[in-house]
């Protein structure tokens, strides 16, 4: 059975379609068939991060919700933006969520059937015969999410050294526990380096008494990248590739 891994944080701009994207790669780089699932509806952007644009989304998550075509249908095969570290058995994919102005209008005024993407998972995980899918969740608590924690076999809670954050992790943190996601951590990023890394660590397994996972500092080469590719790929030896590689190994266990 597929392993479902979802990627969340209460609030935005906490770099989670990052680290989605790129924990994504790491798998499908060991040889494993990963999809990712762009959920985050309202506001989509993960695959910009796998070289695309409007011109390449031909159908999106969106046609499926109002059931114009298969789930499988709207799958892209990202995996030559592995590069040099594709695995001759690894694959990746990407279900992007619409970019259109008017799709995004459709689907927050019509709204969508949750059950129905429950199902797609299901198929998703059967007809690309995955080992691994990744969802890429909308910040903060809604129903879609709700769903994500559900069906999770991994729960990842991304969160910046940042008060609101705090605030709105521990909202997140006591959902999934009333919810009873088998596995989940806590992935502290943008942190500044000046922080006490160990300090700060225990200070959040502590308040929240989940493990940090990954710890990330602020990165003068992820915002020079600015989100036009995989980071890991490009610098497969910086300190965030590193982290997320133990993500990954985490995964796999």
């Amino acid at each position: 059975m597929a392993k479902i891994v979802s990627i969340h944080s209460f609030r935005g701009g906490t770099g989670k379609s990052n680290l989605t994207a790129n924990l994504a790669a790491t798998l499908a780089s060991r040889g494993q068939r990963v999809a990712v699932v762009d959920t985050d509806i309202q506001s989509p952007g993960i695959h910009a991060l796998f070289g695309l644009d409007e011109d390449h989304i031909k159908r999106a998550l969106n046609d499926y919700l109002r059931g114009t075509c298969r789930i499988e249908e709207t799958a892209l095969d990202v995996s030559d933006q592995l590069g040099a570290q594709r695995a001759a058995n690894g694959a990746l994919f990407l279900v992007p969520s619409s970019i259109r102005a008017g799709e995004i209008t459709r689907i927050l005024r019509e709204g969508y059937d949750v059950g129905r993407l429950n199902d797609g998972f299901s198929e998703l995980v059967r007809q690309l015969r995955l080992d691994h899918l990744v969802i890429d969740t909308h910040p903060g608590l809604n129903e879609e999410t709700l769903l994500s924690m559900t069906i999770s076999d991994v729960l990842f809670l991304v969160l910046r050294p940042d008060r609101q954050d705090f605030q709105g992790t521990a909202v997140a943190v006591d959902v999934a526990r009333k919810l009873e996601v088998p596995s989940m951590y806590l992935v502290v990023n943008k942190a500044p380096a000046a922080y006490d890394a160990a300090a700060l660590r225990e200070q959040v397994e502590s308040a929240y008494k989940v493990p940090v996972a990954a710890y990330m500092e602020q990165s003068d080469e992820m915002l020079q990248l600015g989100s036009a590719s995989l980071f890991c790929v490009r610098y497969p030896e910086h300190a965030y590739t590193r982290e997320v590689e133990s993500l990954a190994t985490r995964v796999s266990a």
